[in-house]
């Protein structure tokens, strides 16, 4: 999430870019890095069979490509505070429907948590004005943002961490490079400096290969509601490394936005851990046995 938060002063140099890609090329990149560091890490990525295909597309379609496109959508209806703090309200989505994925009931300490983690992005991020169309593109990456990782829950048992961002990734290549011959000029991409190449190379690396898969790894480990929680560490790095990059000394809303997160991050994940990861939930028949698996 620290990782995250980073690229946001990251993704400033890019605002001038062509949108597609630009991002295709980084997934790209990041789909490459990625399945050579399994085959050094000697770790087996499963090719996808049935419905895992459509798992692992949609969360390349809605994590990926739809939430970028529903960013740089937004910020034209709404000021950039909006769509953050949309996206800052994913642990509450996160801890309600993230357990039912796994056959849990959602918690309510982990969603009484959610509720303060949220509170304190809000203080940080701070509010601005939108339209109706801002609020439609801010619930949209909302929505995506909790996509990326829900979608993840049914084949993580399988694929772990390793298969669903390798997969993941370089789906979204694919889809970022259709819609690049589709709506852009593929050589606008040659034209890009070497301090937007950096920035490229930086979200590539950091916040897509490494970061993709430390957050499936921690999904994995201890559950999508209780991962989810961590979110909120997203916006105070951003507002770190703003203030690192010359962006002033916080005020004080940013400083109590702090220390709320961090009191909602200590309520939530300083109870007992729920376990890995078992895979989608199973519905019961009306005897109440499950259902044989297929």
């Amino acid at each position: 999430m620290v990782l995250v938060g980073s690229s946001v002063s990251v993704s400033r140099s890019l605002v001038h870019a062509p949108l597609f890609a630009t991002q295709a090329v980084r997934y790209a990149a990041a789909a490459l890095l990625l399945t050579a560091f399994a085959r050094v890490a000697r770790v087996p990525v499963p090719r996808p069979r049935g419905p895992e295909w459509l798992w692992l597309a949609g969360i390349a379609a809605t994590g990926l490509v739809l939430f970028n496109v529903a960013v740089v959508r937004g910020v034209a209806h709404a000021e950039p505070a909006v769509i953050a703090v949309a996206v800052a309200s994913v642990p509450v989505l996160l801890g309600v429907l993230g357990p039912l994925l796994e056959g849990r009931r959602p918690s309510r300490r982990i969603l009484g948590a959610a509720v303060v983690v949220v509170a304190g992005a809000v203080l940080v991020e701070g509010t601005g004005r939108t339209d109706a169309a801002g609020v439609a593109w801010a619930a949209l990456a909302l929505a995506c943002e909790a996509a990326f990782t829900l979608l993840a829950v049914p084949v993580l048992r399988r694929h772990g961490p390793w298969g669903v961002s390798v997969h993941a990734v370089w789906m979204g290549a694919v889809m970022l490079a259709v819609l690049t011959l589709c709506t852009e000029r593929p050589a606008d991409v040659l034209s890009l400096g070497p301090a937007r190449w950096a920035a490229a190379g930086y979200l590539a690396v950091m916040v897509t290969a490494v970061a993709f898969l430390l957050w499936y790894r921690t999904v994995a480990a201890v559950g999508a509601g209780r991962a989810g929680l961590l979110t909120g560490v997203a916006p105070l790095a951003a507002a770190a490394i703003g203030a690192l990059c010359g962006g002033g000394t916080p005020g004080p809303p940013v400083w109590l936005g702090l220390v709320v997160v961090v009191a909602g991050l200590a309520a939530g994940l300083g109870g007992p851990r729920q376990g890995p990861v078992r895979g989608p939930l199973r519905l019961r028949s009306r005897k109440g046995r499950a259902p044989a698996s297929p």
